[in-house]
C-alpha cells in the first residue's frame, strides 16, 4: 500500500519536472543521494598492464607512425572503467611514449602540465625551454605548464616513458591550450647538469625567483633517488603500509614538484608484507625494480620490472614484496591538499 502511494506521488510529480526542464532546471532531490555520498564512489578500476604484453606493441606502433606523423607517438593506458576518455583515473592521463633511434618529437607547449618517467633504454633527450637532459632507466623528469618541449633519440635503440599529465583537470577547468613551436627541435641553452647544480643540492641561485609554482628543478636522476632509499632502508624503521618512501619536492619550496601531480618513490625489502591501505587519490604504480603483488579487494595485481598498475580512490590495498622492489607512483594528491579534500586510513 506504501509502495503504492509512493509510487502515485512520484507520478504526479512528473509534470512538474517536465515544466521546470523546459528551463533547463532539475529537482536536487531526485539526484541528491547518488552525488553527495557517504564515501567516495568513482569508475576508476583496479588494473595492472603488463610490460611483456605492451613492449611488442610499442615496437609495432614504431613500425606503424613515425614520431614527427603522430607528434607524440604514445599508446595511452585507458583504465578499463574509463574507456573512450583517454585518462587512466579519473583526474590524470597516462600513456607509454615511444622514441625510435634517430627520431624527433617535434616541439610543441600546452597549459597542461607533465611528467616523464624513463622505462626503457638510454640515451634519449628531452628539451624544455632550452634545457636539455639526456635521460636513462629509472629518471623522473618534469615538463611544466606552457613550456617549449621536444624530444629526440640519437642512440641505437628504442626509448620508451611513461607520460602523465593532468589533462582531465585542465579539461575540467576548461584551461586548455596548445601551441606548435617554431622550430621542430630547440637550441639547447642550458645543460641539465646545470639545473641539477642550482637546484638540486638544497641550495639555490640567491637572485632566483619562481616563475610558476612547478619545481625549477626538472631533472630527478634515478641514481640519486636509488641511494637514498637505499641509505634509508638501513637506518630508519619500515612504514608498516610502504616501506620507505620519499615524495618528490620542490627544493625551493619544499611542496610538491608538481602543482597537480604527486609523484614518489618507494622501498619494499624482499619478503615485506604491508597492512592494508586506502586514501582519496587514485594511484598509478611503476615497478622500477623486483617483484610483487597488490592486492585489492579478491584480486591480486602481481607486478613486475616496468609493469604499470593503478589503485582507485578509498579501496584498500596491501603491497607485497617477492624481491627487493622499488615502485614510482603518482596521483591527483597536491590538488586534493589545496582543496582540504585529501584523507587516507591505515588498516
Amino acid at each position: 500500500m506504501a509502495g503504492q502511494m509512493y509510487a502515485d506521488k512520484a507520478l504526479g510529480r512528473q509534470p512538474f519536472y517536465e515544466k521546470i526542464s523546459k528551463a533547463n532546471m532539475a529537482p536536487l532531490w531526485e539526484v541528491l543521494h547518488g552525488i553527495i555520498t557517504p564515501t567516495p564512489t568513482t569508475p576508476c578500476l583496479p588494473y595492472l598492464w603488463k610490460w611483456d604484453m605492451a613492449w611488442p606493441w610499442l615496437q609495432e606502433a614504431g613500425d606503424l607512425i613515425t614520431a614527427k606523423e603522430a607528434e607524440r607517438r604514445v599508446l595511452v593506458l585507458e583504465n578499463p572503467g574509463l574507456r573512450g576518455r583517454t585518462r587512466i583515473t579519473h583526474s590524470l592521463y597516462a600513456g607509454l611514449q615511444t622514441i625510435m633511434p634517430g627520431e624527433i618529437a617535434p616541439s610543441h607547449r600546452h597549459s597542461q602540465s607533465a611528467l616523464r618517467f624513463i622505462m626503457h633504454g638510454q640515451g634519449a633527450y628531452t628539451a624544455v625551454d632550452g634545457e636539455k637532459v639526456t635521460m636513462s632507466v629509472g629518471d623522473f623528469v618534469i615538463t611544466p605548464s606552457w613550456t617549449f618541449h621536444d624530444h629526440g633519440n640519437p642512440s641505437s635503440e628504442p626509448m620508451v616513458w611513461l607520460d602523465a599529465l593532468d589533462l582531465p583537470i585542465v579539461e575540467l577547468l576548461d584551461a586548455q591550450f596548445m601551441e606548435k613551436g617554431l622550430h621542430e627541435s630547440q637550441a639547447a641553452t642550458t645543460a641539465a647538469s646545470t639545473n641539477l647544480a642550482m637546484f638540486g643540492s638544497t641550495m639555490k641561485p640567491v637572485e632566483y625567483k619562481p616563475r610558476s609554482r612547478t619545481s625549477p628543478l626538472f631533472w630527478y636522476p634515478y641514481e640519486r633517488t636509488r641511494e637514498a632509499l637505499e641509505t634509508m632502508n638501513g637506518h630508519s624503521e619500515l612504514h608498516q603500509c610502504w616501506g620507505h618512501k620519499l615524495q618528490y619536492t620542490n627544493p625551493v619550496t619544499g611542496d610538491s614538484a608538481m602543482p597537480t601531480i604527486g609523484t614518489f618513490m618507494q622501498f619494499l625489502p624482499r619478503g615485506f608484507k604491508g597492512a592494508s591501505y586506502r586514501s582519496t587519490d587514485s594511484t598509478v604504480y611503476v615497478a622500477v625494480e623486483g617483484k610483487g603483488r597488490c592486492v585489492i579487494g579478491d584480486q591480486a595485481l602481481e607486478f613486475g620490472a616496468r609493469d604499470v598498475f593503478v589503485c582507485p580512490s578509498w579501496q584498500s590495498y596491501r603491497l607485497e614484496a617477492d624481491d627487493d622492489c622499488v615502485l614510482f607512483s603518482f596521483s591527483d594528491r597536491p590538488v586534493q591538499q589545496v582543496l582540504d579534500l585529501w584523507r587516507d586510513s591505515v588498516g
